[in-house]
């Protein structure tokens, strides 16, 4: 019988960064009934990974007056998503300085 140490059983169980971003780009479609426009970071941690989301929360005509949301993401270590929180708002035409 092979024994396996408890790193090696984290690492494989561990999703993969693009994995990550998939799973919660799709949860959190699901869980706000938004589409989001896009994964503006994504970091590893002891916990397992946090993202930062942009989605469109209302469309305007013109796009650039459109409402954005950043969402910071809390996903373990397989990319589920276990807590999210809205960190900031802004039009989407707005330029960080």
């Amino acid at each position: 019988m092979t024994t396996k140490d408890s790193s090696s059983t984290d690492a494989e169980a561990r999703a993969s960064m693009p994995e990550v971003m998939r799973t919660i780009t799709r949860q959190m479609s699901e869980m706000l009934g938004l589409q989001p426009a896009g994964v503006s970071a994504v970091e590893s941690t002891e916990q397992g990974w946090r993202a930062h989301l942009e989605v469109v929360e209302l469309e305007r005509i013109p796009e650039t007056t459109s409402v954005m949301a950043t969402y910071r993401v809390d996903a373990d270590a397989r990319g589920e998503v276990v807590g999210y929180e809205r960190i900031r708002r802004y039009s989407r035409g707005q330029v960080d300085r």
